[in-house]
């Protein structure tokens, strides 16, 4: 299970290199996209309807589950929309909580790609992306909100200390 800093379209092409097989948690609307949405649904997503609530955390953790058992890693963006580089979104608990229902380490990322490949822009700035894979965290016999506080603590923590990319 992975938990990642979210901040450009460039962490969802290369975590699928760095992490394959990769299954994304994202919102479902996201599929009724001509041509975007029906590539994106050959990737095996786990769709959810963020509105739904409880029903989403349901949703999660039953799509969830059967792909880890497929042998995919399944990542979240906790902050659950792209963040600019610098800010910090609200963390939300749908990783932390498949995770620790399905019995799995968390392994939360850090990344600059945002000072490249910047949110909304159609222009790319030459830079390094430097991406940080932190330590596994342990699930078993935890609350999700502890699994997630330790995870935000660390990538937020991490993002302080990357080399700016550009």
């Amino acid at each position: 299970m992975i938990l990642a800093k979210h901040q450009s379209a460039w962490e969802t092409i290369a975590f699928q290199r760095i992490f394959p097989p990769l299954s994304f948690v994202l919102k479902r609307n996201l599929l009724y996209i001509p041509f975007f949405g029906w590539g994106l649904a050959l990737f095996s997503p786990i769709a959810i309807d963020r509105a739904a609530g409880r029903e989403a955390l349901r949703q999660i953790e039953e799509q969830g589950r059967q792909r880890l058992q497929q042998g995919f890693w399944v990542l979240i963006f906790p902050e659950g929309t792209r963040m600019p580089p610098g800010e910090t979104g609200r963390y939300q608990i749908g990783g932390a909580w498949l995770a620790a229902k399905a019995g799995v380490p968390v392994v939360p990322v850090a990344h600059n790609a945002g000072e490249v490949w910047p949110k909304n822009a159609f222009l790319k700035r030459p830079g390094l992306v430097t991406v940080r894979i932190g330590p596994s965290i342990a699930t078993a016999g935890r609350k999700p909100g502890e699994v997630l506080a330790e995870a935000e603590a660390w990538i937020e923590a991490e993002m302080k200390r990357l080399p700016h990319a550009v």
